[in-house]
């Protein structure tokens, strides 16, 4: 509702004081600033006026002021609204009486001449009729395959009245001689690019297509979005939006942002997706947090935004969700956490859909509760960039691990905050399958610390086997390889009670490659069911080793005594291969648990199953083992 007033003309201050008086400040600040009771009577929030991490805008709803300890903005409600949204006195006042539906009287003029015209009160009324011209287009037949592409998209009359969703008519310029019949002039509707020159004179700007009305934080209509609908359409581009105006700026508006104001603040939650009918999907679904940005990429200045509405500082941490697909272009987007100051990564999220599908196709395809599960499943940001570069190596493999390993150690150290850094540090050991995570940390530590990218090649794992001519000695007490040197030792000194169970132990139950190398030569010699035994099992052993370490180790081994308090017997001897054996298949258990990391139970659902199955009988597996190994050596 337009009220008027004369160029000369002063609104009478009663009615200034009334407005002020109507227009509750916490609510006004409330479509702007999400605000938190500070006690005392006082509301705070984050200041839209200037960037802060920890709250310093307060409201005093009665007193009717606010103001900003930090930057020092403050003053009444009229002065919040002219600061925020760039308004000359007059029309903050204006568009306050419009609030409350209250009529202005000016002095010298009366109440019945026009406001002036080109103000940004003008252009907010000229949209605002606009949107009511084109949500009424959208019931006329030629709009027919605009709400067909709707009901194809499951959309129903309900939900294209909630978002505004209207259609342009056909024709040049049925729009401009609305709104010129409406009392706006040219000139206001070029500066507000609802209109544009065309060669014979002033035409709409879109034409022949679906139209949805892009509202800021309070409500007003400050531009529009407009897609393709037909194959004769001489514009290629499947979406159009509004120019910049002085009214609309794209890198601070969010599509659906002023229906979904309240539960963000609410929820401490934003999901952000890319299109206008993703947005509606959302809401449909039962996510009515859900935004999209309008003809631009998400940026900085939506995200101050949205910070202000997340109340994100040190105590209240929000989250904001991304959902795109994760291919190439996801990934690379993902990565661009990695860059600048992470002001907002360690709070970001990444929800991928399955197949490639954007929001609204899933809700098509598998339902709402599908739309819902796909922001539950969300993975933050810094996980799901890893992940993305894990995904293209070989990780059951030693040589895949180690080039993941080079890959994503240098962009782990990249993370800025140092507990989330060695986090992610142990947690990258984990998705690789690395067994030793002390040696990640580390490296990553050290990547971070100056600035190289460094590989993790400094010390190999254990289960990577160097050439025998230089492996080290292996430290004889050292706790972790007891029960292989025992092992090892028994195979060699007492070969008829060690026999078959010692020989079907496989390579990998060793973890030091001197005693891999070790294990390697007994079993060349025919193992300890061979009937060899003293000096000829010795001497057939050493032969299939080269001259070095691991021939000395052979002698070693074959005259330390073995560990037994009493006899090593075949109780004695079983629970040092058990010991080995449970140590193998908590390594197997490890590599398991790593792999359904990086497997959905949703997506992946029976190879998850399927593994999950396998962990639980290797769990059983390795408590047997355990109270062998600890039986025997009692």
């Amino acid at each position: 509702m337009a009220y008027p007033r004369r160029v000369a003309g002063r609104i009478r201050e009663s009615d200034i004081a009334e407005v002020r008086q109507r227009n509750r400040i916490d609510e006004v600040v409330g479509d702007y600033v999400a605000l938190r009771n500070a006690g005392g009577g006082a509301l705070k929030g984050l200041c839209p006026f200037h960037d802060e991490k920890t709250p310093s805008f307060n409201v005093r709803p009665t007193h009717g002021t606010f103001h900003c300890f930090g930057c020092g903005e403050g003053g009444d409600v009229i002065k919040f609204l002219m600061k925020i949204d760039h308004l000359p006195f007059v029309e903050a006042v204006e568009r306050l009486a419009d609030r409350v539906g209250f009529r202005l009287t000016y002095e010298g003029g009366g109440g019945s001449v026009r406001r002036d015209r080109g103000t940004r009160t003008r252009m907010v009324e000229a949209h605002k009729a606009a949107a009511e011209f084109y949500a009424e287009q959208l019931r006329t037949p030629e709009a027919e395959a605009a709400r067909a592409y709707l009901k194809e998209r499951g959309f129903d009359e309900t939900a294209a009245r909630t978002f505004g969703c209207g259609f342009a008519p056909g024709g040049w310029d049925k729009l401009t001689k609305f709104l010129l019949n409406r009392g706006f002039e040219l000139d206001e509707l070029l500066k507000a690019q609802l209109v544009k020159q065309g060669r014979q004179g002033p035409i709409d700007r879109f034409h022949r297509r679906l139209v949805w009305p892009i509202r800021e934080l309070s409500g007003d209509v400050v531009g529009f979005g407009a897609r393709r609908l037909f194959d004769d359409d001489p514009i290629q581009a499947k979406y159009l939006n509004t120019s910049e105006s002085p009214i609309y700026k794209k890198s601070q508006v969010l599509f659906g942002l002023d229906l979904a104001k309240r539960e963000i603040a609410k929820r401490r939650q934003v999901v952000v997706v890319e299109g206008y009918t993703d947005v509606m999907a959302m809401h449909a679904s039962g996510v009515p947090t859900a935004v999209a940005s309008s003809g631009t990429a998400f940026g900085e200045d939506h995200m101050k935004v949205l910070r202000r509405l997340l109340m994100d500082d040190d105590a209240f941490r929000g989250e904001v969700i991304f959902t795109f697909d994760g291919d190439e272009a996801g990934q690379k987007a993902a990565l661009k956490a990695f860059e600048g100051d992470q002001t907002f990564a360690a709070q970001t999220y990444i929800a991928v859909a399955p197949d490639g599908m954007d929001p609204c196709e899933l809700r098509l395809a598998k339902g709402e509760t599908a739309v819902r599960d796909l922001v539950a499943r969300r993975i933050p940001l810094f996980e799901f960039a890893i992940k993305s570069i894990l995904a293209e190596y070989d990780l059951d493999s030693v040589d895949g691990q180690v080039a993941a390993l080079q890959r994503t150690v240098p962009l782990v150290a990249q993370i800025k905050d140092r507990a989330k850094r060695d986090g992610y540090a142990t947690r990258l050991s984990w998705w690789v399958g690395w067994q030793d995570e002390a040696m990640v940390v580390r490296r990553v530590r050290e990547s971070a610390g100056n600035g190289g990218t460094p590989g993790p090649a400094g010390r190999r794992p254990r289960q990577q086997a160097a050439t025998v001519s230089d492996v080290a000695h292996p430290a004889p007490r050292d706790p972790g390889l007891l029960a292989q040197r025992e092992v090892l030792k028994a195979a060699l000194q007492e070969p008829a009670v060690s026999g078959p169970e010692y020989d079907a132990l496989p390579e990998e139950a060793f973890t030091h490659p001197a005693y891999v190398a070790v294990h390697r030569a007994i079993l060349k010699a025919g193992g300890a069911s061979s009937g060899l035994s003293g000096p000829a099992l010795i001497d057939a052993a050493a032969a299939y080793t080269p001259e070095g370490t691991v021939r000395t180790l052979v002698s070693e081994l074959a005259v330390e005594p073995l560990r037994a308090k009493g006899e090593a017997d075949v109780r004695y001897i079983g629970s040092m291969i058990a010991a080995v054996q449970e140590n193998l298949v908590g390594r197997q258990i490890a590599e398991i648990k790593s792999k359904l990391q990086r497997l959905s139970p949703v997506d992946a659902a029976d190879e998850y199953r399927g593994l999950f199955g396998d962990l639980v009988a290797l769990e059983e597996y390795r408590k047997a083992l355990r109270e062998q190994a600890i039986g025997g050596a009692d």
